[in-house]
């Protein structure tokens, strides 16, 4: 399973916070119950979550990996996002930075 979310800072430039807020998006938005389905315990869930923004060294992943209940998520923090500057051409940019989570289990192939 993957799923995709959007985070923004609209005026602090804060890259934890714009990704923060796309991994909240793509989690809170959607009920992931895979672990229930195949009879594992949440806590067997490994999560793989890509963030990318433009200054990924400004994001702290502690702050990302705190927002999982369960699971075992593995963070990576990639260059992309976008950093749209202001209108007026003065202060902090807009910071959007993007999220995929992947979601699986370490289990044996049915057909092998």
């Amino acid at each position: 399973m993957i799923e995709f979310g959007l985070g923004t800072s609209l005026r602090r430039a804060d890259y934890t916070d714009a990704a923060a807020k796309a991994v909240r998006h793509a989690l809170w938005r959607n009920s992931i119950n895979l672990a229930e389905l195949f009879g594992f315990p949440k806590e067997a869930m490994q999560i793989a979550v890509r963030v990318a923004v433009q200054q990924p060294d400004q994001v702290d992943v502690e702050v990302l990996r705190a927002i999982f209940p369960y699971g075992q998520a593995q963070i990576e923090v990639v260059h992309g996002g976008l950093d749209v500057p202001r209108p007026e051409g003065v202060g902090n940019p807009t910071v959007m930075a993007q999220a995929a989570l992947t979601v699986s289990f370490d289990m044996e192939r049915a057909d092998g």
